[in-house]
């Protein structure tokens, strides 16, 4: 005998089923179609991320031994408001002004005082474009690592002078950090000779090196390639003996030396590795250590992105179409002596793309790409210092 009630219930079953297949369908599309979209675009997208060289991407840092990481509780702001984006800091201690390249095109000049309310800012120069890492020549006259132009100089007088723009017959595209020798002759960074300073996220992004390390002799005004295949070549600093000179690599996180004389030379060793964060400018103190500028410390999010090329394509896509959050933060700058030991670190959580750092007397001075001051920290009141 068959149950009714069973066979009545049946098409009840069914129906609800069908509905509620029906009410997830729409659902389903909404997600899947773009889904769908984003791979194509992934597909079809000419970016191209590589994998960057295992050293490159090591979650390991290297020992600090002191480490003061509130530097805002305890900083001073000079020239706010005056100094759109100070990014390189020069300093002439006969004269006790920074020289300073802006993102307004100005080399501007900042006296150096006791107090900060009595700092004055001047602009000196302007040669256009983006100055980026200065440097002075035996006679006094600047030398300007300009990001568009090239490798410029200054004289005394105030003329703006086009010293080279190409190597090799590649055009510089993001020229960066520079040093001068006793002897004249000019060291320098090409950070990139496919990307410029508005693109220079895809060229960290894309993880491929572009970066080169040259040389530029005044007197017989040949520019000579000493070291090409780096990843985002940056900062430039002689060392006090003139025998080697240090360049820094910042997405591989180290700062390297290359020997310009004695037996070593056109050699090329490992300054300091495995740095806390991503080194930008670095310079000399004459005290016996070298102050390298971090633009934002290393983080889960960097290590990441640093570590899977589908992650840096992904990212490099959507700047394409929206503004990609910033994950730069613990910026500073770390102060390492003449053997490449790390002596102490200074940042701070809010500080990011910190590009220069300098020892003047008892303070450090901190350059930026984005802020409109140069911040300076008085370093005998920190309980850290011992540099």
């Amino acid at each position: 005998m068959v149950d009714s009630t069973s066979l009545s219930s049946t098409p009840s079953s069914l129906t609800t089923t069908k509905s509620q297949t029906t009410s997830w369908a729409p659902l389903l599309i909404l997600f899947l179609v773009p889904v769908a979209i984003s791979l194509l675009i992934y597909r079809l997208d000419e970016f191209d991320s590589a994998p960057i060289p295992e050293h490159g991407i090591t979650y390991e840092s290297v020992s600090v031994p002191k480490h003061y990481d509130h530097v805002l509780d305890v900083t001073e702001r000079i020239g706010d408001g005056l100094l759109p984006g100070p990014e390189d800091l020069l300093y002439d201690s006969e004269s006790k002004v920074i020289y300073t390249g802006c993102e307004d095109g100005w080399i501007k000049r900042v006296t150096v005082t006791e107090s900060v309310s009595e700092a004055s800012v001047e602009n000196w120069v302007h040669v256009g474009g983006r100055p980026l890492g200065l440097a002075f020549g035996p006679d006094k006259e600047l030398i300007i690592a300009e990001s568009y132009k090239g490798l410029l100089k200054v004289t005394k007088d105030g003329e703006v002078e086009l010293l080279c723009d190409e190597a090799e017959g590649l055009k510089f595209k993001l020229t960066d950090g520079v040093d001068v020798a006793q002897n004249g002759m000019i060291y320098f960074t090409d950070a990139s000779y496919k990307y410029n300073l508005k693109e220079h996220m895809y060229d960290i992004l894309e993880g491929r090196p572009y970066g080169r390390l040259l040389s530029f002799d005044p007197s017989t005004k040949q520019t000579q390639v000493l070291v090409k295949d780096l990843y985002f070549a940056n900062g430039v600093a002689l060392s006090p003996k003139q025998d080697f000179v240090i360049f820094c690599e910042t997405v591989m996180r180290r700062c390297r030396k290359y020997y310009i004389e004695g037996e070593k030379k056109g050699s090329i060793d490992n300054f300091v590795d495995r740095l806390p964060g991503y080194p930008d400018n670095i310079r000399y103190d004459g005290e016996g250590k070298f102050w390298i500028a971090l633009a934002t410390a290393k983080t889960r999010s960097w290590d990441l992105l640093m570590r899977y090329p589908a992650m840096r394509k992904t990212t490099a896509i959507l700047a394409k179409y929206v503004e990609i959050p910033h994950m730069q933060r613990d910026g500073g700058a770390i102060a390492v002596n003449l053997d490449g030991e790390v002596i102490a670190l200074y940042t701070d959580p809010g500080l990011a793309m910190v590009t220069g750092g300098i020892k003047i007397e008892d303070h450090l001075y901190y350059g930026s790409l984005t802020a409109t001051y140069i911040t300076r920290l008085n370093l005998t009141n920190l309980f850290s210092y011992s540099v």
